[in-house]
């Protein structure tokens, strides 16, 4: 046989439906579905379920019919045209030094969460006991919060919305200080500062997959009077 005369074989390149989705081509659906919701295009059941296939989806066409009702290219815009990032402090004079509320769990626990008012300045203590700050339902009427967290054989976790800014800056002796920054696709949107000191405690602030604050800047504007 004429070797120089045999076909050669060829690999077709995969279509677009079949190339493995990155994580960027996860979060930048998610993106597109958070801005859903907020616009009142998706209910909060559907949104749910969408971000689950979202964190399920293997490849590219398993990803594409979770937005291809969407106005997808107005999130892919929000993402290449995003804000600056959120202050790593709060600004002078902005937060006051005293709280507005103070949750203190001793041999005990202490529990705020739901259709609730942030303040300004929220300080959490927790000795021995657990405190839970749960943020994904709560009204925000300033634009930036601070909460303050002691831990001493204790256990302090907080919990944002997704659409919101989350900072920290604290310190864990033979303890954990743990905060998963967060920076809001929102111009507008609420920055949370967590300042915390855990000796053999925990104290640990994430965002609350799926849990978003409704029309942020409408909120905002109410509140702020802009």
């Amino acid at each position: 046989m004429d070797l120089e005369k045999r076909p050669q074989q060829t690999h077709p390149e995969p279509t677009r439906a079949g190339l493995r989705a990155s994580d960027a081509d996860r979060d930048r659906t998610a993106d597109i579905l958070r801005e859903a919701l907020a616009e009142g295009r998706l209910t909060a059941e559907e949104h749910s379920e969408r971000i689950d296939g979202v964190y399920r989806a293997k490849t590219m066409g398993e990803l594409e019919p979770l937005v291809s009702d969407l106005p997808a290219a107005s999130g892919a815009a929000r993402t290449t045209a995003a804000p600056e990032p959120a202050p790593s402090r709060p600004s002078d004079g902005v937060v006051p030094p005293v709280a507005d509320e103070n949750l203190v769990a001793v041999f005990s626990s202490s529990v705020r969460k739901g259709r609730w008012r942030v303040g300004r300045r929220t300080h959490a203590y927790a000795i021995f006991g657990n405190v839970e700050i749960d943020l994904s339902e709560a009204i925000f009427e300033q634009q930036q919060v601070v909460i303050k967290a002691i831990s001493v054989f204790g256990n302090v976790e907080i919990r944002v919305p997704e659409n919101v800014s989350l900072r920290g800056s604290g310190t864990g002796v033979l303890g954990n200080f743990e905060v998963d920054m967060l920076d809001s696709a929102e111009r507008d949107a609420p920055v949370v500062f967590v300042d915390g000191y855990a000796v053999l405690g925990n104290i640990e602030a994430k965002p609350k997959r799926g849990k978003l604050v409704r029309d942020l800047h409408k909120q905002l504007r109410k509140h702020l009077g802009h």
